[in-house]
C-alpha cells in the first residue's frame, strides 16, 4: 500500500503551487453520453460531480451539475502552509490511510491515532481530502495544506465521487448565491490569509451581478465588511421585467415584502413622462402621482402603484418573471345621433343675423379642450 504524507512542512513547489500548469482537459469533467430515449420511457442522463472548495469560508461544497447537493465544514492550511489554489481532480481514493512523517519518516497506521482518519483522496502531489483524529480543528486553518473533515463528512464524500471528479479550490471572501426560495443572500468571509482585501465598491459589483446591487447600502456593506463573520445577510428576491413582451434592462425586485419595479425604465416602455419630487418622495406622470424611492440614484415605484403611474397592470407569472401590460381603456358608451332634417329657409336680414348671435352665457358644448363660450369664438373669427 502506498504510504500518505500529509504532514511536516511542504516543499516550496507544494507551497507556491497552482493550477497555472494544468490543463484545462486534466480537470474537465468527461463528457456524458446520451442514449436515444425508448418510445416507453424518458432516459434520464447523469450528472457529474463536481467538489468546489472556498478556503476563506473554510468549506466543501459538492454540486452534481449545476445544483449544490452537500455543504461541509473543512480546516485548509494555516497562512504559513496554505492550501494552494487551482483546478485539479480526485486522482486516487484509499480507505484506512497510513500517515508518515516526511521530516522523519515515522509512520501511524489506519486507526483512532492517524491523523489522517479513515479516508483519503489525493488532490494533487502531497495534498488531498481527508478525515482527523482532531475534530475541534475543523472550520480553522490547522493543517499543512490538506483539507481535513470531519469523519462522517469525509467517508460520506468518499462514497459519493470517483477518481477523475473535478477539484476546483478558491479563496473568494465574498459569496453570493439564491437560498432554496429565490433569495439573493450574501456572506463576507475573514481575510485568514491576507490575500484580499476588500472594498464597498467590490461587494457592490457582486451583489450588482445578483441584480440586489442597489438595494444594499453602502453604510451596510462596510459594516458587514468590518465583521467578516461570514452570516448570511438576505437582500431579496429578484425577478425579470417584462412590459407588453418586452424586457427591460433593470429586474423587478423583492424586498422584505414589498415589489420595487424600475420607475423609469416603465416610463419608456409606455412613453409617459415621469417626474421626481426629491422633497416629498412623490413620483408624478402625466397620469398620476405615488410615492417612490431613489436607491442609488435609481427611482422604484411599488408594484401596486404601476395603474396609477402607468397604466399598467401585471404580477408574476409561473416562469418567476414580472410581466406588466397596459391596462385596458374603458369603452365610451355608443350613442345614436338623431336624424337632423333641414328645413329651407329664406335669405336672413341683417337684423336677424345679429338677433341670433351668442349670448355672453353660451358655454362650450362640443366636447373640445377649449373652455372658450361660444361668443368669445365668433368674436375671434370676425375680428377685421
Amino acid at each position: 500500500m502506498w504510504e500518505k504524507v500529509c504532514a511536516g512542512m511542504l516543499g516550496a513547489m507544494m507551497i507556491t503551487g497552482s493550477a497555472a500548469g494544468l490543463s484545462a482537459n486534466m480537470v474537465s469533467a468527461a463528457p456524458v453520453e446520451e442514449t436515444a430515449a425508448q418510445p416507453a420511457q424518458t432516459q434520464k442522463v447523469e450528472q457529474p460531480m463536481k467538489i468546489s472548495i472556498n478556503l476563506a469560508a473554510r468549506s466543501l461544497a459538492l454540486y452534481q451539475g449545476t445544483t449544490k447537493i452537500r455543504l461541509y465544514p473543512i480546516a485548509p492550511g494555516t497562512a504559513y502552509t496554505p492550501t494552494p489554489t487551482g483546478y485539479y481532480k480526485i486522482l486516487e481514493k484509499e480507505v484506512n490511510p497510513t500517515w508518515t512523517d516526511p521530516a522523519t519518516g515515522y509512520s501511524i497506521p489506519s486507526g483512532p491515532d492517524c491523523p489522517l482518519g479513515y479516508r483519503w483522496m489525493t488532490v494533487t502531489g502531497n495534498i488531498g481530502i481527508h478525515g482527523t483524529n482532531n475534530p475541534a480543528s475543523i472550520g480553522t486553518y490547522a493543517s499543512h495544506g490538506c483539507m481535513r473533515m470531519f469523519e462522517k463528512d469525509v467517508e460520506a464524500l468518499y462514497d459519493l465521487v470517483e477518481v477523475g471528479t473535478p477539484v476546483e479550490i478558491t479563496y473568494n471572501r465574498v459569496v453570493v448565491e439564491k437560498a432554496p426560495d429565490d433569495t439573493v443572500v450574501y456572506y463576507i468571509y475573514p481575510d485568514g490569509y491576507g490575500w484580499q482585501k476588500l472594498s464597498v465598491a467590490d461587494v457592490h459589483k457582486w451583489l450588482a451581478g445578483y441584480g440586489v446591487g442597489n438595494f444594499e447600502s453602502d453604510e451596510d456593506i462596510q459594516a458587514k465588511i468590518n465583521a467578516s463573520d461570514g452570516n448570511p445577510t438576505y437582500v431579496g428576491k429578484v425577478y425579470p421585467l417584462y412590459v407588453n413582451g418586452k424586457k427591460l434592462t433593470n429586474n423587478a425586485v423583492n424586498k422584505d415584502g414589498v415589489t420595487y419595479l424600475p420607475a423609469i425604465d416603465l416610463a419608456n416602455a409606455v412613453n409617459v413622462n415621469l417626474g421626481w419630487d426629491a422633497a416629498t418622495h412623490k413620483l408624478i406622470s402625466t397620469l398620476g402621482s405615488a410615492e417612490g424611492v431613489d436607491k442609488r440614484d435609481v427611482l422604484y415605484c411599488k408594484a401596486e402603484d404601476t395603474k396609477t403611474l402607468f397604466n399598467l397592470t401585471g404580477s408574476i407569472n409561473d416562469a418567476k418573471q414580472f410581466v406588466l401590460t397596459t391596462a385596458a381603456q374603458p369603452e365610451t358608451p355608443k350613442t345614436e345621433t338623431p336624424e337632423v332634417k333641414t328645413e329651407e329657409k329664406t335669405a336672413e336680414t341683417p337684423q336677424q343675423v345679429a338677433n341670433e348671435q351668442p349670448k355672453a352665457e353660451d358655454k362650450a358644448v362640443d366636447g373640445s379642450k377649449s373652455k372658450k363660450s361660444l361668443k368669445q369664438i365668433y368674436k375671434e373669427a370676425t375680428k377685421k
